[in-house]
Formats: structure tokens, C-alpha cells, sequence
């Protein structure tokens, strides 16, 4: 399915009738599963495995089933799939051999947003984050606002909610270009850098979709995007050339700037001056600056919308983080545990300086797993810039997703790019051998941080086990 050639109708939700989600279990399918369900359709969908998401859905009445195949169809209108199925698949290749409609994600999810007001939030590192707390934010307000996020938020436990106010947040997947087909009324832009190179070629590439996406923004509308980032900035003014409302938000500058930015016990504040006039403190519990400046996007966007600041900052300064966005995992022989979902070199940086933040005078080790090997080739230096900020690396190979091995690419690389001496990097290729690699280097008062996009998430009961259950007469390390 291209997004890049996607140039037919978007649908409303209630045209799709009955719906086939291909990849269930997946953050953004089972989301929308959730969204057209609520709105009244019959809804169906299946996954290469079994999870406990497809249990929560099977509970709202979604009909879930386990593997791939064409009898699903059965009396289906419209199959929806994702990037991640590829081409060949036999359930894929039944529907569009026959009479049923085929949409890629992003454009059902258009049509579950009909008679909404879009607010659509895009950018290389910070989407998820930014959705929740624009979000959490909104519903402060009282707006009960629909959303779809990549993650859950840790409040309702929910990645998305059909909801009774006219607006709808969508965090904006730029990955394979299917923000494109999402045409908000009001665009939300962190950052813009070089990533998904499988897909696009090169950083300018990335740019240009961006460029494309801010033009589907209507002559109405505006973007919300970082005054901080060049990337942003560039699209920043070529919105203000198209007549259309530009915020620009910043640490550095911006409509929406912050001021007196501060670490503090477990989080940051700042005071918020918002064109020239200065509005107060807000205090976040989450930690880092690179949440300070989600929550400046929030604010922004909150703003432009109408919401009252207090009742904003209440909701941000309540806001306790979506799932995998620096998540506690729990306290073992003295030991905290973080989990992380940072897949690119500048978001391993920022959530590692967050934890150098919270880990006070332990030390930090981070257990780092690379997510694709086109990524892991692409930015392998960069990757061992930013953890060299950790006190010790744990470096797992590569974890493949929807790639083919690439000859001589495995975690090895990017742990010889690590600049720490030999002794504080060990490359662990063995996914079983993780938790007790960690044991071994931890001691009490240090802070473990499992970083990356795959199954390194799961790993964390394990170092866990492996800490209570570390012997004896092998205690922790003292140096």
C-alpha cells in the first residue's frame, strides 16, 4: 500500500461498514480498532501472535483472531492494513483480488476523525508525549477530546478514546509518509531530522514531506511548530508565506517561550511567556528538557485552541507520562529500573540526560537495543555518542522488525562507536543473557535504563529477578 501515491477519497467512518484490522495488536491499529468500534461499527481484526491488547479488544466486542488468513474476509467491506504487512501476504492479496475496499491505516483513521476538528501532531522525536499532554490537557478543560496515540497514556491506559468534544488529537506518523493523507486543521511539528532513511533517502527528503504535510493544512488553519529546531523553523516560515497562522514555541525562543527552565525533583519548571507576556509557572512531574519543550508544544497548540492556562497547567502538571516514554519499571536490591522507547540518536541523548537528572549520585546504565538495521547502519556513530553519556552500556543486537538482516550490521557496531573505555561497553548478543550482564555491573543506588523500539521492554522483571536473586558471595560492585 503507497501513501506517496494515495490520492483517493477519504472516506467517513460510517461508509467503511464492516472492518478488517490486519496487525491488531499493533499501537496504531489496535487504536483505531478501539475509535471505529465506539462509533457504532462491526469490527474485526487478527495478529501474527496472541497478546494481552488482543484480549482488551476482544472485550469491547471486536472479533480478534490469531494468524493471517483469507477467510477472514467473510462479509468484510473494508480491510484496513499497515506499513508493517508486507506485500504477498495471502489475506492481503485475497482482499485486493476482491470486492473488498483496502485502506492503509492513516486513511481510515481520516475517516474515524470525520466532522472533528483535526489536530494532527507530527515531528521526528516527540509525537507521543506531545499527543498525551495536549491531551491530558484538553481533557483538564473539560473537552473530552477523541484521540489516537502510539502510545498508552498512563492515566487511562488507553493509546484511544472516541470522545464527545469536537476535537480530535492524532499522533501524525511521518515514518512512511501517512501523515500526509491525515489534513488537520491544526499541525503540531517537534522537529524535524533525519530518520527513516529506508524510506526516504536522505535528511532532505524528510524535509520535503514535511513541507508536503504542513500543505495540507487548510488557508484556516495553523501550525504549531518548534522555533528551535532548523527543521521546524523552515516550515515555520514558509506557513507564514501561505498566509496561514504560525505559533512558534521554544526554550530559545518562539511565541511561546520558556523561561527560568530548571530541573527539579523529578521533573522541571519553567514560566511560560506566551507572546511577550509572561503567564506563570507550570511544573512538570516528568523529567528532561526535551518534555519541558513537549509540554511548550502542548501549551501552544492549547492555546491557539482557546484553553484557559490553569486549567492546562493542572492537567500537565498532573501528567505522569505515556507508557515506555521513561516509565519507573520498579526498585530491586536498590536498584531503579526505567524503560524507554528512544530509537534514535538524539532521543537516547535526551532521555539519558533525564536520567542522569533523576539518578542524583548513582550511576546510570543503559541496555540499549538497536531497532532496524537499516537505522542501526545509518546512525551508528550517533548512537555511540549519545550512550557514552551512561556509566556503563549494555549493547543487545539488533532487533529486525520488518527488515532483512544486512551482512556485518548487529549491535557489535554500534558498540565500537561507543567512545568509553572497553570495560564499561559489553555487547551482549544473547537476549537471555541480558538480565544477568546487568545484575553483574549494577550496585545499589544506580539507575538501569532499557532503551529501544523492540522487545528490550520485556526485559525488565527479568533484571529485576536477577538483581533479588544475585548470590552472596557475588555482591554487587563497589567500584
Amino acid at each position: 500500500m503507497s501513501f506517496v501515491t494515495w490520492d483517493g477519497p477519504i472516506p467517513s467512518a460510517a461508509e467503511l461498514g464492516r472492518v478488517h484490522l490486519m496487525g491488531l495488536g499493533g499501537a496504531g491499529m489496535s487504536g483505531l480498532a478501539r475509535l471505529l468500534v465506539a462509533q457504532g461499527l462491526a469490527v474485526s481484526g487478527c495478529d501474527a501472535k496472541d497478546s494481552t491488547t488482543l484480549a482488551s479488544l476482544a472485550a469491547l466486542g471486536i472479533r480478534t483472531t490469531v494468524g493471517h488468513d483469507p477467510a477472514h474476509l467473510h462479509e468484510v467491506e473494508t480491510l484496513v492494513v499497515s506499513s508493517a504487512i508486507r506485500d504477498g501476504n495471502l489475506e492481503l492479496s485475497a482482499a485486493l483480488a476482491g470486492a473488498s475496499r483496502v485502506l492503509p491505516r492513516a486513511v481510515a483513521l481520516s475517516a474515524a476523525m470525520t466532522g472533528k476538528q483535526r489536530v494532527a501532531v507530527a515531528g521526528t522525536h516527540g509525537k507521543t508525549t506531545t499527543t498525551s499532554m495536549l491531551t491530558v490537557a484538553l481533557q483538564a478543560c473539560g473537552r473530552d477530546p477523541s484521540y489516537a496515540i502510539g502510545g498508552d497514556l498512563n492515566e487511562p491506559g488507553s493509546n484511544a478514546h472516541h470522545g464527545s468534544g469536537g476535537v480530535f488529537v492524532a499522533e501524525a506518523d511521518e515514518s512512511d509518509r501517512s501523515f500526509l493523507v491525515l489534513h488537520p486543521h491544526v499541525a503540531v511539528v517537534t522537529n524535524v531530522e533525519a530518520d527513516h532513511l529506508d524510506n526516504y533517502g536522505d535528511v532532505g527528503a524528510v524535509q520535503a514531506a514535511f513541507e508536503q504535510f504542513v500543505a495540507t493544512i487548510p488557508p484556516t488553519g495553523a501550525l504549531v511548530a518548534s522555533a528551535d529546531d532548523p527543521g521546524a523553523r523552515q516550515l515555520l516560515a514558509a506557513a507564514a508565506q501561505r498566509g496561514l497562522t504560525t505559533v512558534g514555541f521554544g526554550a530559545d525562543s518562539g511565541d511561546l517561550r520558556l523561561d527560568n527552565l530548571a530541573a527539579v525533583a523529578g521533573g522541571s519548571q519553567f514560566d511560560v511567556i506566551h507572546f511577550g507576556r509572561r503567564l506563570g509557572p507550570v511544573r512538570l512531574a516528568v523529567p528532561g528538557r526535551y518534555n519541558a519543550l513537549n509540554a511548550a508544544a502542548a501549551l501552544a497548540a492549547g492555546l491557539h485552541l482557546g484553553l484557559p492556562l490553569p486549567d492546562m497547567r493542572r492537567g500537565l502538571e498532573g501528567f505522569r507520562g505515556a507508557r515506555r516514554r521513561f516509565e519507573p519499571r520498579g526498585v530491586a536490591a536498590g536498584v531503579r529500573i526505567y524503560d524507554d522507547y528512544a530509537h534514535h540518536p538524539t532521543e537516547v541523548a535526551a532521555v539519558l540526560d533525564a536520567a542522569r537528572s533523576v539518578a542524583g549520585g548513582g550511576r546510570v546504565l543503559a541496555v540499549f537495543q538497536p531497532h532496524l538495521f537499516s537505522r542501526t547502519a545509518a546512525f551508528a556513530e550517533g548512537f555511540g555518542r549519545a550512550l557514552a553519556a551512561a556509566d556503563e552500556v549494555v549493547v543487545m543486537d539488533v532487533f529486525a522488525a520488518r527488515e532483512d538482516p544486512i551482512p556485518g550490521v548487529t549491535g557489535a557496531v554500534i558498540a565500537r562507536a561507543i567512545p568509553l573505555a572497553g570495560s564499561r561497553v559489553h555487547y551482549e548478543p544473547s537476549w537471555s543473557a541480558v538480565a544477568d550482564t546487568v545484575a553483574r555491573l549494577a550496585r545499589p543506588g544506580d539507575l538501569v535504563l532499557t532503551i529501544g523500539a523492540g522487545d528490550v521492554t520485556m526485559l525488565a522483571p527479568g533484571i529485576a529477578t536477577a538483581l533479588e536473586d544475585r548470590p552472596a558471595d557475588r555482591p554487587a560492585p563497589t567500584g
